[in-house]
């Protein structure tokens, strides 16, 4: 049976080949000690594999070594990525890790139960050369307070628990966390996860016993579009999106570039919040689908099914 670690056909090594000078050339290279690059990405269905590098119509499922390896590419020039939508099944997950070699660990959450759940983990991907664990690792869960709250926050259990993680460089310490919101049926649905996280943060980041204030929220929030949703919710909590990263240019969605879904934000030192000691330089997506498996003449919806329907979102700050 062949394996992910084997000499790449010529095809798939021309792609990846391409893939990387792509990348070089869009995203910021890693400066030692200067920079971080955090990113974010919803990898859709991110489990199991055809293990053949080129997966054919009869085969399930479809993605195959050559899009893990397309994957791998694109987490390789990031030092912390926030992954959604890793399954229970992880022979995906373990086949990348491989191709990112022994400077890449991971840490992720069991199976989300039920079927809003959807069968899914959340994980962190990061380069042990540039960033370290801390020794934080939480999910973050609705008090039973707020059950009863007359302000109107959730009153469930988020259905995807946020996953919050800290890591250190430089003197630098951060708390990433990462979420997928509830989808539902209309974006109205949506409104009672995203106030209950921006409320937990803000509180979180209020507290000055808390382990750091230095909080990253960052994943898929499933906001169809920019505007009221956001500033209802956790913006008017204080959390705070940079404008190069609000800009319509950068798209979420390789099939409808007005959605909003993917999002990076922080508190910006308003409501009697912490400022975010790392300064922001700038930020934007990686727009995959004109050079990843391009040559296999693949539809948006064959791609998406291979690498994902969301492209990775990014920030680069500097230490």
């Amino acid at each position: 049976m062949p394996t992910i670690t084997e000499a790449q056909p010529l095809a798939v090594k021309e792609n990846i080949t391409a893939l990387r000078a792509h990348l070089d050339a869009t995203i910021p290279a890693k400066k030692l000690e200067k920079n971080l690059l955090i990113a974010t990405w919803n990898i859709r269905a991110f489990g199991d594999l055809t293990t053949k590098w080129q997966s054919v119509p009869k085969d399930s499922p479809k993605r195959d070594f050559h899009a893990v390896a397309c994957i791998a590419e694109i987490l390789n020039h990031f030092d912390v990525i926030a992954v959604q939508e890793v399954k229970a099944n992880l022979k995906g997950l373990r086949d990348c890790m491989k191709l990112l070699g022994d400077n890449y660990s991971f840490l992720l959450t069991d199976v989300n139960q039920g079927d809003a759940g959807n069968d899914e983990r959340m994980a962190y991907i990061f380069d042990n050369r540039r960033v370290q664990l801390s020794g934080l690792a939480c999910e973050l869960v609705v008090p039973d307070q707020w059950r009863t709250d007359p302000k109107g926050f959730t009153t469930e259990q988020f259905v995807r628990s946020p996953y919050a993680v800290s890591f250190k460089t430089k003197g630098q310490t951060f708390v990433l966390v990462t979420m997928h919101l509830i989808y539902g049926n209309k974006s109205a649905d949506r409104v009672n996860e995203l106030k209950g996280i921006a409320r937990w943060m803000a509180s979180w980041a209020k507290d000055v016993y808390s382990y750091h204030q230095n909080l990253i929220l960052l994943g898929d929030f499933n906001i169809d579009e920019r505007g009221d949703l956001l500033n209802q919710t956790f913006m008017s909590e204080g959390l705070h999106i940079p404008d190069q990263l609000a800009d319509p240019k950068v798209l979420r969605s390789i099939f409808d570039e007005s959605k909003f879904y993917d999002q990076i934000a922080w508190f910006n030192g308003t409501n009697n919040l912490p400022q975010l000691s790392m300064e922001f330089v700038k930020g934007g997506s990686y727009p995959f689908t004109q050079v990843a498996l391009a040559n296999r003449n693949l539809k948006k919806t064959e791609l998406s099914w291979m690498l994902s329907d969301h492209y990775p979102l990014w920030a680069e700050f500097k230490l």
